[in-house]
């Protein structure tokens, strides 16, 4: 497989290191450093718990002082579950029976997007299965993408649609980036090899090196902004956690830039699916934050992504140690988000979701443990992204703007969304970050706020 050099990989997985060497290590993190594999492979094999509570709180004060206490949110939106590959642990594997079948019309999609609009939701991710036709492919993502940006509810529209969809050529991907797409999202789902073709039966999928090259053509086609991801339980997750950084280490020395986003899902039953029932390397809670945490010291800059696969219990727990971005109230079913109706997606799901809170309970749990729910898009529009992004996240200045957009943002939503306790619970909070801004920054974001107050909508630095 490209780029993944598996006899280091597997050289590596028997580093040992003691509590001095943890040490050393956790200083380096502490100047918002990325980390070496060899220094990753390191934290990675800690077992002791009081050592593991340090790294726990490297993490914390690495995402806090890059990211501060913001925590994006956004909502998936599956649109097609018709899919030409056949993977054993998905629920959208085009052998499997199970599943019921649909793809939604343009109409359709922009309907979805008004009922989340109502709900509050600002950043959708949009999700398809990968169908035979390449050309059908980008013009149906092309359409859904314009169907999302087009859908308005009471002046609020969707600021930022990030896509997780099917591998593609260049020509394919420059079409996509004129769509107006933040970032291009794929998971290799696992980076070993043999695993990888034991999983993957048919398709275009079947091929690792194509699932590689996606990220290498979305750059030559021009979107310097991407999420990357193992799927966890496949393979030995610190194997796969390797690999991902070695992945990025290769997009780093290519195109001067490592993935904005870094997703981290665990498998998950799947409907059709006996694998996914009985994952061959299940990763227990303890080492799955052990895995978070490591990852946001591994690579500062990078934005972690936790899905609703997770509990709504752990997900409050890892938003501490180096999360930044969460999903909420998720369908991962095409049309999941029928108005006054109850949808059973138990045969179109592509996996079981955990988390089943609404946004606003989501918010609600957010502000109580402190943190700032943002629904911030003001980089991808400020063409803040690639190079540009990397060179004010590397060293935390990208801090100083996120805090006013995020606060821009939270005040929109209560404004318009929002329950009363959540509405003053998040006003509580607005002023206890406005008390830490400087006078510039307070004169700014009160002109702005009274804005928000007059009706203006979705304006940002």
């Amino acid at each position: 497989m490209k780029y993944i050099n598996e006899s280091k990989i597997n050289s590596l997985l028997k580093t040992e290191a003691d509590e001095k060497d943890i040490d050393i290590i956790l200083s380096k993190t502490k100047e918002l450093k990325r980390l070496s594999l060899e220094e990753s492979a390191k934290l990675l094999s800690v077992k002791n718990s009081d050592v593991l509570q340090k790294i726990y709180a490297a993490a914390s004060y690495v995402k806090n002082t890059i990211y501060g206490k913001r925590v994006v949110l956004f909502i998936p939106m599956y649109i097609s579950n018709f899919c030409a590959n056949s993977c054993l642990y998905c629920g959208f594997a085009s052998n499997n029976k199970v599943t019921l079948r649909k793809k939604l019309t343009f109409n359709e999609i922009k309907e979805q997007t008004k009922i989340l609009l109502k709900r509050g939701h600002k950043r959708i991710l949009m999700v398809a299965g990968e169908m035979a036709s390449s050309k059908d492919n980008i013009d149906y993502y092309v359409g859904a993408v314009e169907a999302i940006y087009s859908a308005e509810y009471k002046g609020n529209k969707i600021k930022r649609v990030n896509v997780n969809v099917a591998p593609m050529d260049v020509e394919s991907f420059k079409k996509l980036r004129r769509a107006g797409i933040g970032t291009y999202q794929i998971f290799q789902e696992t980076y070993h090899e043999a695993t990888y073709r034991k999983l993957h039966i048919s398709g275009a999928k079947a091929d690792p090196d194509n699932r590689l090259d996606a990220i290498d053509n979305a750059f030559k086609a021009g979107i310097d902004d991407v999420g990357i991801g193992p799927l966890l339980g496949l393979y030995n997750p610190k194997f796969e956690i390797l690999a991902l950084l070695m992945h990025i280490e290769h997009l780093e020395k290519t195109y001067s830039v490592g993935p904005h986003t870094i997703s981290v899902p665990r498998i998950e039953p799947a409907p059709g699916s006996s694998y996914a029932d009985k994952p061959e390397y299940p990763i227990a809670d303890e080492d799955f934050k052990k895995i978070v945490a490591v990852l946001r010291l591994s690579v500062p800059y990078a934005g972690i992504i936790m899905s609703t696969r997770e509990t709504a219990k752990l997900r409050d727990v890892l938003v501490n140690l180096g999360v930044s971005q969460i999903s909420a109230e998720s369908k991962v079913t095409p049309g999941g988000y029928e108005e006054d109706s109850v949808h059973n997606d138990k045969l179109d799901r592509q996996f079981s979701v955990n988390d089943q809170r609404t946004l606003n309970e989501i918010t609600h749990s957010l502000l109580l443990q402190g943190f700032m729910p943002s629904f911030c898009a003001a980089c991808y529009r400020k063409k803040r992204t690639g190079e540009h992004f990397m060179d004010l996240a590397k060293p935390g200045e990208i801090r100083r703007m996120c805090d006013i957009n995020a606060l821009i943002t939270l005040k929109e939503y209560l404004e318009d969304f929002a329950t009363p306790e959540v509405k003053e619970l998040g006003y509580q909070l607005i002023e206890k970050h406005k008390a830490k801004l400087d006078n510039a920054s307070i004169s700014m974001l009160e002109k702005l706020f009274k804005n928000i107050d007059n009706g203006v909508r979705d304006e940002y630095v």
